[in-house]
């Protein structure tokens, strides 16, 4: 089944799903999205790593330090 398929079948389910269904199809499409958003950082962050785009402890430290100063 296609994604045109699928969104029409999810719409037919959503007219007629009554409030229970309605909580648990938004429950776990939010928990899908937020775990989407969190492997595509997490991805980033591995980027980051292979790139040599990092900081060493004492650094982050510093950049700390000249936070709480401003």
């Amino acid at each position: 089944m296609g994604a045109i398929e699928l969104r029409e079948e999810l719409r037919k389910y959503i007219e007629i799903g009554d409030k229970n269904f309605l909580n648990a199809l938004h429950k776990v499409a939010k928990a899908y999205m937020e775990q989407k958003r969190l492997d595509s950082m997490i991805a980033e962050g591995e980027e980051d790593i292979k790139s040599g785009r990092l900081h060493s402890h004492d650094e982050v430290q510093k950049m700390i330090e000249n936070w709480t100063k401003e």
